[in-house]
Formats: structure tokens, sequence, C-alpha cells
């Protein structure tokens, strides 16, 4: 592991990650409790996950899908990974487009349920912060379908290891996680 990679751990676990008992988003009851948006807001994870996020992409991910071009997930969780990674791609050849999924798309204007830099015939990294189920994620890719994108890999900060990683690889897409729940506590 890297010396980014440790110190994000180091924060994930300071700041993110909890262990108890608690009533998740979906329902299900766990042991593990991760808000990785503390972590991706904090000025000194945000950088930490830029680097440790485009290290993956650029050595796990770009390799097995070379025509990616854009990154971006559900609104909230995603967008300060997906910002992150895309600001430390400025110096490829070909920094990512970042963009966001609205949960629905706006009432005005021009209705948009995707915003910033996507256009339709993109291929797409999806991004979230922490997958359970998987059903979030999911639903980002639903929506970057329906308006054209082609998403070929989801990059995520956390894989609690529930299921969801299952749930978007039996859509076709492979999952790259940072931390699993098994690397974050050693079993891995």
């Amino acid at each position: 592991m890297t010396d980014a990679k440790k110190e994000l751990l180091n924060i994930l676990l300071t700041k993110s990650i909890k262990t108890g008992h608690f009533i998740l988003a979906s329902g299900k009851e766990s042991d593990l409790y991760c808000d990785c948006r503390i972590t991706a807001l904090d000025a000194r994870g945000a950088n930490l996950i830029g680097q440790v996020g485009w290290q993956l992409v650029q050595e796990e991910i770009m390799p097995k899908f070379p025509g990616i071009t854009s990154i971006g997930g559900m609104t909230m969780g995603a967008d300060p990974i997906s910002l992150a990674i895309g600001m430390y791609s400025v110096e490829a050849e070909e920094p990512l487009k970042v963009f966001t999924v609205r949960k629905e798309a706006k009432d005005h204007g021009r209705g948009k349920r995707i915003e910033g830099n996507f256009a339709a015939g993109q291929e797409v990294l999806v991004v979230d912060d922490v997958i359970t189920t998987g059903g979030s994620t999911l639903k980002a890719i639903d929506a970057i379908e329906a308006e054209g994108g082609k998403v070929v890999a989801a990059l995520v900060l956390v894989d609690r290891q529930e299921g969801g990683r299952e749930a978007i690889e039996g859509r076709g897409i492979p999952v790259f996680p940072m931390f699993t729940r098994a690397t974050i506590f050693g079993d891995k």
C-alpha cells in the first residue's frame, strides 16, 4: 500500500468509518457505517482521493477501458470523488470530463438530469463513495445510459462487501474499489 493510500485509510478510519449497530438507508442493519463525505469534503482527504483514485484509473482501469473520457456519479456522494480524480487527471493528454447525476431531472431550465461535462456517446467511469447493495450506483448507471452514455466500469471509494459489487458486476460493469471492508480492517 502506498504512503498516500495509507494516509487516506487513516483519514477514513478517523473521520468516516464507525463500528457499532446501524440502520442503513437500505433499511438493512449493519455493524459498519461509512460516511465518506466527511473524508471526501476534507481538503487533505479530497487531495488523497484524487491521487489514489487517479493512480487506480491509470494503472488498473484505463488499460482495460482506454476509451473512458468521463467520470461522474450520483450526487452527492460521487461529486467530490469525481472532481478530485478529474483534477488529478489534468496532466493527462486527455483529462477526464467530470459530471454529476441528479437524483431527479430539474423541473426548470433545460430539465437536465446530468450536469457538467457529459455528452451522449461518451465512455463513462461511474463513481460512488460507498457501495452496500449497489442501488445508488445502479440508479446512476441507468440515468447515464438513458442519456446515451456508455458506462464501462465503476470506481468506488469503499466497498462494504455486502452484495453491491456483485449487483453492479451482474450488469456487466466491473467494480474497482479503492478500499474494501477486508482491506480496511486488515483481512486482506
